[in-house]
């Protein structure tokens, strides 16, 4: 069933991992290209996260699940590379990290992603990248084991997603450049179903 359940989250990616051809190219302050640098940044934690989970925990369905989102995040933080390779654009950030989430939403935008959490508002900058493990909680994970491995682990990759769509979101009420609002709409589905599965692996494990 965790199979079958992150099969079609990965589905949902298809489509975004197709090259572009004739967008017109973002600047190095576009929302775009702020969220290709701190969304590399992001995802290479979810794939730290995840390869101390395949080091640590003995529950095949964690080790799947740890699989995926190691192989998924490590491709995309590569694809996000690449899109400012494309760009011609500089892998550092010319300003402080998540600044595009302040830039003012697009006409419409906003009210058709109404949903969306944080830094979707004008001017907001988050004080912090939405859903990164903290160092100290990256050491007590890598010291857990058992049971208390995978729920920690569950619970800090869930908020790792969160983080992630909030930043989708915000790109999608920021862009109109196709590559990178496909890439946005397949991060939000695609993690919304992990989220989801990973709540109920979370309720399977009870606390010991």
């Amino acid at each position: 069933m965790v199979a079958l359940l992150l099969g079609a989250a990965g589905g949902y990616l298809f489509g975004a991992l197709a090259p572009f051809a004739s967008a017109a190219t973002p600047s190095s302050a576009s929302a775009e290209a702020g969220f290709a640098r701190d969304m590399q940044v992001h995802h290479l934690q979810g794939a730290e996260l995840a390869m101390i989970a395949r080091e640590r925990s003995a529950d095949d369905e964690v080790l799947t699940v740890s699989k995926d989102i190691l192989l998924t995040q490590q491709q995309q933080a590569g694809q996000l590379f690449g899109w400012l390779n494309s760009w011609g654009l500089p892998q550092a950030a010319p300003e402080p990290s998540m600044t595009w989430m302040g830039r003012p939403t697009l006409a419409g935008a906003a009210d058709e992603h109404s949903s969306m959490g944080m830094g979707t508002e004008d001017g907001v900058v988050p004080a912090s990248m939405p859903g990164l493990a903290t160092p100290d909680q990256i050491t007590a994970l890598s010291s857990a084991s058992g049971r208390d491995f995978d729920r920690m682990f569950l619970e800090l990759m869930i908020a790792h997603h969160r983080g992630a769509i909030d930043m989708a979101e915000a790109l999608l009420a920021r862009s109109r450049v196709t590559v990178a609002t496909d890439f946005a709409s397949s991060v939000v589905k695609a993690q919304e179903a992990e989220i989801s599965l990973m709540e109920q692996m979370l309720e399977d494990r009870p606390a010991e």
